[in-house]
């Protein structure tokens, strides 16, 4: 007997219920992707050629995804990019990936910026570029600055960058969250730092497990590097400028009373995500 004849409909089919077998999340939507994928092709393709065979080399290569994903390798590590904002993002392992929830840190900025003339916009810990990049093809006149610590972050933001074509607005620092701008005053800064606690880093999911631990841990209480971008933040904004920053499920009411006379900043208003939780927070300067 050779091997059964797979097509698009059957291999979904088996590929979904051996990922709910392997406790993936979203088992179909993740077969959907992959084979979507490997095939070069939308998921409406999938829908409407159900019964298309695989060639030999297309099930060898959807195999191997198959098989990282079975050991909770994130879907956007195995294919290489994710959407964010409505565009496109290549990611590696060197860099977290973007999230849904992420995109209200940027409609916050937007709104905030969108009658500023020309603006300066730092991102601290820029990872992929997502935060920084959507903002610059939103304001065409607006620069940008984005600083990480790890080399390998930055090169996959320089890359987006130069594939969405704001690579001429943007640059590039290699260094720990505000030192490698000093000196420099912006009309907003903007983050996504690590944000999970100690105790919570112990019980993360399998997949988090291949994201990098420096983008995700917080310290004790999740909270370390919010009082390190409060402290130092209100002298690298211009008046009237401000620092938004995203927060964990719980924290945005100690994050906003980290605005105090000493740091020079005020709370400013707290944003809720798509699912009701207090998702952003924005401190603005006192003078």
């Amino acid at each position: 007997m050779g091997e059964p004849l797979w097509t698009i409909g059957s291999i979904l089919t088996w590929t979904k219920q051996y990922f709910a077998d392997k406790g993936v999340a979203s088992p179909r939507l993740d077969a959907e992707v992959l084979l979507s994928h490997v095939l070069g092709k939308d998921r409406m393709y999938l829908y409407v050629n159900f019964d298309q065979p695989l060639e030999a080399g297309e099930l060898a290569v959807f195999r191997e995804a198959v098989k990282k994903r079975a050991m909770r390798v994130p879907v956007a590590y195995i294919t290489g990019r994710r959407e964010f904002f409505g565009l496109p993002f290549a990611v590696t392992p060197a860099v977290l990936i973007p999230r849904p929830d992420t995109e209200v840190l940027v409609e916050t900025a937007l709104r905030r910026l969108q009658e500023a003339d020309s603006p300066l916009v730092l991102d601290i810990g820029t990872g992929s570029g997502a935060i920084i990049v959507s903002l610059l093809r939103k304001l065409p006149t607006a620069r940008g600055m984005a600083t990480d610590i790890s080399a390998e972050a930055l090169a996959v933001a320089a890359d987006n960058a130069a594939n969405l074509g704001v690579a001429d607005r943007l640059e590039l620092c290699r260094g720990d969250l505000l030192t490698p701008v000093a000196g420099l005053a912006f009309d907003a800064i903007v983050s996504n730092p690590p944000y999970i606690s100690a105790r919570d880093m112990a019980a993360l999911e399998p997949e988090l497990g291949y994201e990098p631990r420096g983008a995700l841990a917080g310290g004790a209480d999740g909270l370390d590097f919010y009082r390190r971008l409060a402290g130092g933040a209100a002298a690298h904004l211009k008046p009237g400028g401000f620092l938004a920053v995203e927060v964990g499920a719980g924290q945005a009411r100690q994050v906003a009373a980290l605005a105090t006379e000493a740091t020079g900043l005020a709370a400013a208003e707290i944003v809720k995500d798509y699912a009701g939780v207090e998702r952003v927070v924005v401190l603005e300067r006192r003078h």
